[in-house]
């Protein structure tokens, strides 16, 4: 995958309709297209740069309300993991737990974070059964998280909820948040 797009849109309806017309106007593959559960609708598309762009840009010209949009190139692998699963922290490690207005300014957050620093994207919760918000957990040494939650709050700016580093989180909390412990 080289392009990842995202489009939140504000209404379900108009987002299965954005969601066809995207596919439809551009080669690109329809990776998500499913309600939130605070009634927006998400969309993720992959492909060539320029096919991602040309899907995203029918759904901003389209009038239709959208959340977010997002095209992000040269999409990291460790988010493309993280959004089909999560992986376990590792004993000791630091844990930097980002918390989003939306999902689409989430995806982008990490996405820049994980290019920036030396951690390891544990998880991404996008949406469902937490308001529309997203959250997500990284992982490594202490600076590293430091440095990757600063970016995410820089790139966030207003759309971040909140941001903390959790230095020697307990065996418990890590696993509470990514699902298990190695």
């Amino acid at each position: 995958m080289d392009s990842l797009g995202i489009v939140e849109v504000v209404s379900i309806a108009s987002g299965a309709e954005l969601a066809d017309g995207m596919v439809k106007v551009a080669n690109v593959e329809l990776l998500r297209a499913a309600p939130l559960c605070s009634g927006r609708f998400l969309i993720y598309v992959s492909g060539d740069r320029e096919a991602v762009q040309t899907s995203v840009l029918f759904a901003r010209d389209s009038q239709k309300k959208l959340v977010g949009s997002f095209v992000i190139s040269n999409v990291s692998p460790l988010l493309v993991e993280a959004l089909k699963k999560s992986e376990a922290a590792k004993r000791g490690e630091a844990l930097g737990v980002v918390e989003c207005r939306n999902v689409s300014s989430g995806i982008n957050a990490a996405d820049k974070a994980v290019k920036k620093s030396e951690v390891r994207l544990l998880k991404f919760v996008s949406g469902q059964g937490i308001m529309g918000k997203s959250f997500y957990v990284l992982g490594g040494d202490v600076a590293a998280v430091r440095e990757a939650v600063e970016t995410s709050r820089e790139v966030l700016a207003d759309r971040l909820v909140e941001a903390v580093v959790i230095p020697n989180p307990a065996e418990a909390m890590a696993s509470a948040l990514t699902g298990g412990v190695r």
